[in-house]
Order: structure tokens, then C-alpha cells, then sequence
């Protein structure tokens, strides 16, 4: 079985805690403790689904649950992991994010209001779900987006506020505690990706940011401001299709294509310009799309994205960060989860690399340390 890295740092000292990121093409996994108020990194891993599923690794797979469970067993042992004790993501496809307006009330009153509205937006009855909001803060001197300045003589409106949406079928919680328990993990929460990235990666700021998340299946992208998710969007095109495009026209394993794309990627090399062209076409659309949404986000709320932050593996394809810097013309950065943890100097330049794969999972375990406490 294909272990693309694990890494053990230390022995374990005190609590440490566990977070783990099932995504569709691999499980990734960091372990951290607190020492001196700081999160020490103690081991980290990686590996790949595929094989559990017969197919290439880099591939996106719909394993059952005994698959997952004996896959992410697997890279528990192999880690040298030494904690029971962990929170899980959930994937983004997994859940359903949506922003509502409301007319202003009291806290009990929008508990009972808000499942009632809530229906309007789940295809399902509401005793299938887990629901859970949290009302957006509006900055001062400003008005949200739906309303408009009063207007002089005329009867003052309504007020309103806004809210974020938050459901997980009980289905995706349950299949989540059935592959915890046969992975004899304890898991204390479960968390929605984008909020475990906003941990690791975001730092405290008033301007608007996007996370850009390529991973295998979908690119995912989240705007935030002021620490709070504004806006999300989902884009059904991942770095798989970039392998499999190169696969079908070079001729090559869809592994060799998955090696090519991680080391040749975008070179400007002569040699490789085919290479390039088949890469940078197919990376086209995501990029269109990414700039439709934030030209969308900058009309709607008359303000500018100031910076674009790369997760997920997809942004580890060479040359990606300076192409994507090309294209959208704005601040973009690779996202560098590892530098919220405490680790050998030696390791910097291998986390550094490694990081935007362990966003997710550097977030939840940041949570959890902070469970403990």
C-alpha cells in the first residue's frame, strides 16, 4: 500500500489530540499537543485512497466504510500515532451552506424562527438534519446588502440581519461515528472543512480574503471578512482532471500522468511546453470561474478581495502559484497551516510544502487542543 509521507517528531508528552481530513483521493492526519501554550506538531501523514478502491492513486473514490476505516487504521499505525482522542472534517459536498436574511429579534426568538426558515432551503424534512446558524455581524455605518439607506419622508423599514445556514444530514454524522468507532477513535466533533481551514490558515484581519481549495474532485472557494465566511461556491473540477487529461494525451498510466503533473507541472522549459499547454487549458475554467466569483462577491458588497490564500493538493502542482498570481492579478499565497504549530527548524521547508494539503486537518486538531484546555 502506497504511503506517500508520514512523519513522527516526537514522543508524545502529555495530551495530544488527533485531527483528521477524509477527503475523496486521500486521509490526511496531524497530531498535536500543548506545551508552554503553544500547539507542538508530534506526527503528521498522508495516504492516498486510491488503492483501497483498485484504482491509481490521485484518483477520487466513493469507498465504503469499512474501506475508509481500514485505510485511515492503516495510516494510524503507520504514522505512529499515540492518541485516541480527535475531531473529523466533513466535506464541503457534504453539507449545505446557505445565507438568509431575517427580521431582527432576540436570541430565543430566532432559535424558533430560524428551523421554520430553514425549510425553505432543505430538500429533506428538517428531523433528518443537524441544523446550527450564527448571525453575521454588520459593520458600523453600514447597511447589509439587503437593505438600503432610508430615504427622506419615507416610512422606515423593517430591520433585518444576516445569517449563516448550517445543515448536515444525520447520515453523513452517523457515517462519520460508524468509521471513528471501527477505527477505535474517539471523536468528541465533527467539523465542516472550510471552518477547520479558516483556522490554519486565515489570520485576523478586517479585508476580504478568498481560500482557494483545489482538491481531487472539486475546487472549493470561500470568501471571508473579518473572520467570517461571506460567501462559498463550489466548482465540480479538480487536479484530477488535469491528470487524466494528461493520461489520455500522452498515452501515459494515469500514475505516471499524476508524477508528471507534481514534478514537470507549468515549466517553462522548452521541452515541456506540451505538457504546460495541456495543464494550463484545463486549468482555464477553474480560473474563469474563480474571477466570476469574485467579481460577483466585489459588486455585490462594493469592496475589493485583497488576497487570495491556495489550499488543498491541486495547489502544489509546479508553477501553480505563479500562474495563478498572473491570472488574478491580486496577492496569492500558499497556504502555511504548519507555521500555527511548533516543529524542528530543519522541517520548515518540508511543512511549508506539505501545508496546504494539512489545512483541514491542522484546523481541526488546533480545535481540539482548544477543547481541551
Amino acid at each position: 500500500m502506497a504511503i506517500p509521507f508520514f512523519q513522527n517528531l516526537f514522543k508524545p508528552k502529555g495530551q495530544s489530540v488527533l485531527g483528521i481530513d477524509i477527503g475523496s483521493s486521500s486521509i490526511k492526519i496531524v497530531q498535536l499537543r500543548k506545551k508552554g501554550g503553544k500547539a507542538v506538531l508530534e506526527t503528521y501523514g498522508e495516504l492516498a485512497l486510491g488503492p483501497y478502491a483498485g484504482t491509481e492513486i490521485g484518483r477520487a473514490t466513493n469507498l465504503p466504510n469499512e474501506k475508509i476505516i481500514e485505510a485511515l487504521r492503516d495510516l494510524i499505525k503507520e504514522a505512529n500515532v499515540t492518541t485516541k482522542s480527535a475531531g473529523i472534517s466533513i466535506a464541503t459536498a457534504s453539507s449545505l451552506l446557505s445565507f438568509i436574511r431575517m427580521p431582527e429579534m432576540d436570541q430565543k426568538q430566532l432559535a424558533t424562527m430560524i428551523p421554520i426558515e430553514a425549510r425553505k432551503y432543505i430538500p429533506v424534512p428538517i428531523t433528518e438534519v443537524a441544523l446550527d446558524w450564527w448571525i453575521i455581524p454588520k459593520e458600523e455605518n453600514s447597511f447589509s446588502e439587503f437593505e438600503k439607506p432610508p430615504v427622506f419622508g419615507e416610512a422606515p423599514k423593517e430591520k433585518s440581519i444576516d445569517v449563516l445556514l448550517v445543515v448536515i444530514h444525520n447520515d453523513v454524522l452517523n457515517r462519520l461515528n460508524t468509521i471513528g468507532s471501527g477505527a477505535q477513535i474517539e471523536t468528541s466533533f465533527y467539523e465542516i472543512e472550510i471552518f477547520s481551514s479558516m483556522r490554519s490558515v486565515v489570520d485576523q484581519n478586517l479585508e476580504s480574503i478568498m481560500i482557494f481549495d483545489m482538491g481531487a474532485g472539486s475546487t472549493k472557494l470561500y470568501v471571508i471578512e473579518r473572520g467570517i465566511l461571506r460567501a462559498s461556491h463550489t466548482i465540480n473540477r479538480g487536479s484530477q482532471e488535469i491528470t487524466l487529461a494528461l493520461s489520455r494525451a500522452l498515452g501515459l498510466s494515469v500514475g505516471d500522468a499524476e508524477h508528471m503533473k507534481r514534478t514537470i507541472g507549468i515549466s517553462a522549459e522548452p521541452d515541456n511546453k506540451n505538457i504546460k499547454e495541456i495543464i494550463t487549458l484545463n486549468l482555464d475554467y477553474v480560473f474563469s470561474e474563480t474571477a466570476r466569483v469574485v467579481g460577483a462577491y466585489e459588486r455585490k458588497y462594493n469592496k475589493s478581495i485583497s488576497k487570495i490564500i491556495l489550499t488543498g493538493g491541486g495547489s502544489l502542482l509546479r508553477g501553480f502559484l505563479e500562474i495563478a498570481r498572473t491570472r488574478f492579478q491580486m496577492e496569492v499565497i500558499l497556504g502555511d497551516p504548519f507555521s500555527k504549530t511548533e516543529a524542528p527548524a530543519f522541517l520548515e521547508p518540508v511543512l511549508r510544502t506539505a501545508g496546504p494539503e494539512f489545512a483541514v486537518a491542522i484546523g481541526i486538531a488546533l480545535r481540539k487542543l482548544q477543547e481541551e484546555e
